[in-house]
């Protein structure tokens, strides 16, 4: 396949041609930065994990610029940075045995730009070659600026794809702010039954980020043990292991529902949530 970024890179592998391994893909992921697939969609990489019928691809949105770094990778240069990146990200991609791994390599200024369609015209093309069942997208109250972004950017592909091919499924998911705040009709339940080897592994190849000072490897999980004790406040734990998600199909079936009003209107379910359990009580 052809990008927009000349630095893009694609990887099989189990190395397949590029449009076998788009052609079976049942489960994508698009994500902003490297090793966010393996922070918030390990259910699809969980579900598609030594599966010959169920395929896990994985698309970064961004070059990996920018990343903070210390220890010995304190001194890279950012063209250096980017470069342990995109290989960190092709290593989890074996590890989990993904379909295909994809990067697009575009700045974080592409992303935020609605007005630059370079990165919305490539996910096209990744959507119309894979017609995934099942896509994990960043969630729209996350606090990080290029995940919501990336989200936009995506659900504008999604969109363009209609009457090409329309996902069964498509997540909203955790990073940069938990979504255990959802009431639980509003939230949906990624249950991660016995991962936690698969998990490890796929974040612990991310040296440049856990020993640059950020230990995401032990903070997902975290977070992921906590989701499934505190989601049942009055009976025993269903998983061991669990993220949450929104539903975001109705930003697809309905072109004219916006991004905003979408999770503003989740907002609201939140704070009527709080105030009638305070009003039985008060």
């Amino acid at each position: 396949m052809k990008f927009s970024m000349d630095e893009a890179d694609v990887f099989i592998p189990d190395g397949k041609p590029v449009a076998d391994a788009m052609a079976r893909t049942t489960h994508l992921c698009i994500a902003a930065h490297q090793d966010d697939t393996e922070i918030f969609a390990s259910h699809g990489i969980y579900e598609c994990f030594g599966k010959k019928d169920l395929w896990f691809t994985s698309v970064i949105v961004t070059n990996g610029a920018g990343s903070p770094r210390s220890g010995i990778y304190g001194s890279y240069s950012d063209k250096e940075m980017q470069a342990v990146r995109r290989e960190e990200q092709r290593k989890a991609a074996f590890v989990g045995e993904y379909s295909a791994q994809i990067q697009l390599a575009h700045p974080s200024s592409h992303a935020k730009n609605p007005k630059e369609t370079r990165l919305r015209s490539d996910l096209v093309e990744i959507l119309k070659a894979c017609r995934p069942k099942t896509i994990y997208l960043h969630n729209p109250a996350d606090k990080h600026e290029t995940h919501v972004a990336t989200l936009l950017r995506s659900v504008e592909a999604i969109r363009e794809c209609s009457g090409i091919f329309s996902p069964e499924k498509v997540y909203g998911c955790e990073v940069w702010r938990d979504l255990d705040w959802l009431p639980d009709g509003d939230k949906v339940v990624l249950p991660l039954p016995h991962c936690r080897n698969l998990s490890s592994a796929l974040l612990g190849v991310f040296d440049s980020q856990i020993s640059g000072g950020k230990r995401y490897d032990l903070a997902a999980e975290g977070r992921r043990l906590a989701n499934a004790t505190f989601h049942e406040s009055h009976g025993t734990d269903k998983y061991d292991s669990m993220t949450f998600a929104i539903d975001l199909m109705p930003l697809v079936e309905n072109k004219s529902l916006s991004v905003s009003d979408f999770i503003l209107a989740k907002i609201d379910d939140f704070k009527n949530d709080v105030a009638v359990k305070i009003s039985k009580i008060y």
